[in-house]
């Protein structure tokens, strides 16, 4: 799954030397770790409320390391180091005192957190006395302890007054973000393209060539890929616009480094930039845009696959879709339960997909091309915004209310108010006003059509046109 809430992880990989130096790697349960931490760095004797204060700032020291893949996204095979020049120390086989343990196995299901933030703090701490720092002083702690201080006071002292203490988070498996396990690419779609996409454009606030994404809504659409291979041409990766494993982690490298993730004054990660949007299925008796879109490329797979039925572009997913989902489920290997879920609409988008790319997206007078698979909206440059362009500019010799607009092939503000303008004429509701979906598209192709071949009605109306209007 995509970087979500954090989770505290079953095992960690713990190298036992400097990152680059040549060292054993020691993968042991999460609670171990925490244990070893906590007996190599602090002493049994010190006053239980400092012994607390000191393990909540080193399990959210290692939750960082871990929730940010600061490691693993630099290419290295470990979740965090045992150096103490670069993260906490740690001793392969040591004992471990009896009051840490007790303490410990309470509290290493809990971290700490900013205010408004996700992410585990980067809970950074010294000792206080031969080394110094902004963060934790464990020396500190024990008379902060002896004054009466709780653990929460010591760290809101050391923290700062907007923290908080998460307990009790969900244990799960280690690396809880790792790469998508299929290069993401023109017409992907779900969390780990919104991730993407949040990413890249809080990215591009430090490399401002790198394009905005006008909305980050889980599509891989043009922009997305235009914003892609900038990054990669900014960080020396192969400028091809798909999201394969190295520019997946260098992506989480350069965000974490941004935002400041592994940091005290981190900028934190908010609930928008993880709340996930692909949550529910498509399924009998659903209606709207999705459902429209879906029934696009069934009826276009249709065309290419005799195992797959035409339907009915009408947005009501009915007893004809249902059929046809289970057809093409069969076709391509998968569960045939006839509910369109992430896997499924991935699937079909991808054949779909498949199809386009044959297609040479270039403008002939009276030539209909399909919907490109993914929509097309503010900020993209494709020949397909290319050929909406040239649609909309005939459109609009018959139909004044359509404004003309410049056949560039970019998608700037005029394109997005002519198709505002074709929209709202035919009372198509759109996700997002201005953008092209396949209704959109199928709509202004089929106008387009009509009118290249007829011309308007001997009433002078416009065929489909509102009455009246």
């Amino acid at each position: 799954m995509p970087q979500g809430f954090p989770e505290i992880p079953e095992t960690i990989t713990v190298h036992l030397g400097a990152p680059d130096e040549p060292a054993q790697n020691v993968t042991l349960p999460f609670l171990d770790y925490v244990m070893n931490v906590a007996s190599s760095e602090i002493y049994p004797t010190w006053p239980e409320e400092a012994i607390r204060a000191n393990i909540y700032a080193q399990i959210s020291f290692a939750l960082n390391r871990i929730y940010t893949r600061y490691y693993r996204s630099r290419g290295y095979d470990f979740d965090i180091t045992n150096s103490t020049q670069f993260d906490q120390y740690f001793v392969n086989g040591r004992d471990i005192f009896e009051n840490i343990q007790t303490i410990a196995s309470e509290l290493f299901n809990d971290y700490i957190r900013r205010q408004g933030s996700v992410e585990p703090l980067f809970a950074q701490y010294c000792n206080g006395t031969t080394v110094t720092c902004d963060g934790l002083s464990q020396w500190g702690s024990v008379r902060r302890a002896e004054m009466g201080d709780t653990p929460y006071d010591i760290l809101t002292y050391y923290y700062g007054d907007d923290i908080d203490i998460v307990f009790n988070a969900p244990n799960a498996t280690p690396n809880a973000t790792p790469p998508p396990t299929a290069p993401l690419r023109i017409g992907s779609t779900g969390d780990y393209v919104r991730l993407l996409q949040i990413q890249l454009n809080r990215i591009s606030d430090n490399y401002p060539s790198i394009p905005k994404i006008s909305s980050p809504d889980g599509i891989f659409s043009f922009d997305t890929e235009a914003a892609v291979r900038r990054f990669q041409e900014v960080f020396n990766l192969t400028p091809d616009g798909v999201v394969g494993p190295a520019t997946w982690n260098t992506v989480q490298r350069i965000y974490t480094a941004v935002k400041r993730l592994n940091s005290l004054n981190s900028e934190g990660i908010s609930l928008s930039d993880i709340t996930q949007q692909y949550e529910g299925a498509l399924t009998l008796g659903d209606t709207g845009n999705a459902v429209y879109n879906l029934q696009y490329f069934l009826s276009t797979l249709a065309a290419y696959y005799p195992t797959i039925p035409a339907v009915a572009i009408d947005g009501v997913f009915g007893e004809s879709t249902r059929d046809a989902v289970i057809s093409a489920q069969k076709t391509f290997g998968l569960t045939p339960d006839g509910l369109v879920g992430e896997d499924t609409w991935n699937t079909i988008s991808n054949a779909y997909q498949g199809i386009i790319n044959q297609i040479s997206p270039q403008f002939t007078d009276g030539n209909i091309l399909p919907y490109p698979g993914v929509p097309l909206r503010e900020g993209d440059e494709s020949e397909f915004v290319r050929v909406l362009q040239e649609y909309l500019n005939f459109i609009s010799q018959s139909i004044p209310e359509i404004p003309p607009v410049n056949p560039t092939g970019y998608f700037g503000p005029q394109t997005r108010a002519s198709v505002i303008a074709f929209q709202n004429l035919y009372g198509i509701a759109a996700p997002v006003a201005g953008q092209v979906g396949a209704q959109t598209w199928n709509e202004i192709a089929n106008l387009y059509s009509d009118l290249y071949i007829g011309g308007r009605l001997s009433d002078g109306q416009y065929p489909g046109a509102p009455v009246g209007e």
